[in-house]
């Protein structure tokens, strides 16, 4: 369940379709300060990122170390990516268009960070990231032509 502050930063982030570094600071400093962290929070979050294009790096980056500290620290069992997490992981991340680039920069670090990680949120942040590789490279070919 999410707070009532919380759902009222989303709706004044959506109606402005933007999320600046005053945004980031209020969500840190005083939305979710306090708060209990749970699934929802961070669902709701990744899906802020996927719908507001214009958000600042700060937004990207907390959201990523949000999401790292959440699953693999305060999860149980700690430091581990079991299947049923890794499921929800990949489902959160991945719904919509795809993954964000943020969605992939979480999945990335999570399995990083991990002691250890299930298979499938495994090959999720390889096949991503891969496949990000693969486009940059592709770009790299097409600027030095």
């Amino acid at each position: 369940m999410i707070s009532h502050e919380l759902r009222e930063f989303v709706d004044r982030v959506m109606d402005r379709h933007a999320i600046d570094d005053e945004d980031v600071k209020m969500l840190q400093r005083e939305i979710l300060l306090d708060s209990v962290m749970s699934r929802d929070v961070i669902d709701v979050l990744i899906a802020l990122d996927r719908a507001v294009p214009d958000s600042a790096t700060s937004f990207a980056d907390y959201l990523v170390a949000l999401t790292v500290d959440f699953t693999v620290w305060e999860s149980r069992p700690t430091g581990v990516i079991d299947r049923e997490k890794a499921h929800w992981l990949v489902a959160t991340l991945s719904s919509g268009d795809g993954p964000t680039a943020t969605a992939q920069r979480i999945a990335f670090e999570i399995v990083r960070e991990a002691e250890r990680c299930d298979e499938l949120l495994l090959a999720f942040a390889m096949r991503k990231g891969a496949l990000s590789a693969q486009r940059l490279s592709s770009e790299r070919m097409l600027l030095a032509s």
